[in-house]
Formats: structure tokens, sequence, C-alpha cells
């Protein structure tokens, strides 16, 4: 229900835009479109490694290597991978909620997830030339080190 209500917020946001200047509201939708466009590639592939993952892996995988029981390890190991992967928020989180149905546990998608947006292990060469080695691995350790508490409370309060 909430979905269509913003469906209708947006129509009418639309409504209102097009009866004050056409003209604006029309370039805005081409480059809603252009931007439509140039995500569409990206979100193409995170369906179909999303699906991927789901074939290859079924729920008592995910929940032995990501579920609740899977501790300590399951929290590193998703750190790790959350670390090391580059994709993009809007890719990341569509995978979460993937993984958190079949059996991937709080604390270890909170781990993923920090780790994917603050820690970039892929990134470290380019911003050792920007920042300098000891403010890039002082960041990234720091990053890492934070993700981790907030996984662990993450898992205590849900």
């Amino acid at each position: 229900m909430f979905t269509y209500i913003l469906y209708g917020c947006a129509a009418a946001g639309l409504a209102v835009s097009f009866s004050k200047d056409r003209g604006k509201t029309v370039k805005a939708l081409k480059k809603a479109w252009k931007s439509f466009e140039n995500i569409l590639p990206q979100f193409l592939t995170v369906l179909v490694l999303i699906g991927l993952i789901l074939s290859i892996l079924d729920s008592e995988t995910i929940s032995l290597l990501l579920g609740t029981k899977s501790g300590i390890w399951g929290l590193l190991g998703a750190a790790l991978l959350g670390s090391i992967t580059l994709i993009p928020g809007f890719v990341a989180f569509p995978l979460a909620a993937a993984l958190l149905k079949n059996g991937a546990g709080y604390m270890q998608i909170a781990a993923f997830i920090s780790t994917l947006m603050m820690v970039g292990i892929v990134t470290i060469p380019m911003e050792i030339e920007t920042f300098g080695k000891r403010m890039t691995l002082f960041r990234n350790g720091a990053a890492f080190l934070f993700s981790i508490v907030v996984a662990l409370v993450m898992g205590v309060i849900l």
C-alpha cells in the first residue's frame, strides 16, 4: 500500500511540475531516462549475479556460512568479502535482502554492507596516491574495525 502512495505522490508532483513549466519537466524526464539507461546494465548484472548466487547456494548453505549460528567466522567472512568487493550500493542492498531471506544473519549482513561501503581493498592503490600510504591504511583499518563494531551492535539489537 505504501508503494502506491509513493507512486501517487510522484505522479502528483510530476503533474504539478508539468503544469508549471512543460519544458523543464520534459527536460528533467529526459535526464531521468538517460540516468536510467546508464544504470540499467549494472542493475541487470546485479539481478543475474543474485540469481546465480541463489541458484548455486541453497538456503542451508547460506545459513551455514552467513547465518546467525556461523558466529565470529561468519562475521569475519562477510566483513572480508565486503572489503574486497567493489559493487555499488544499489546492487548491494538487494543482494543483502536476498541473502537475509535465504538464511543469512543480520549481524553478518551488517558486516558485509558496512565494509562494502567503507573499506576499499580494491581501491587502495588509487587511495594511496591521493592520501598517502599511512592515511590509507589507517582509514581502511579504522573503517574495518568500525564495521565489526556496527555488526556486533546490530547483532545485539536485532
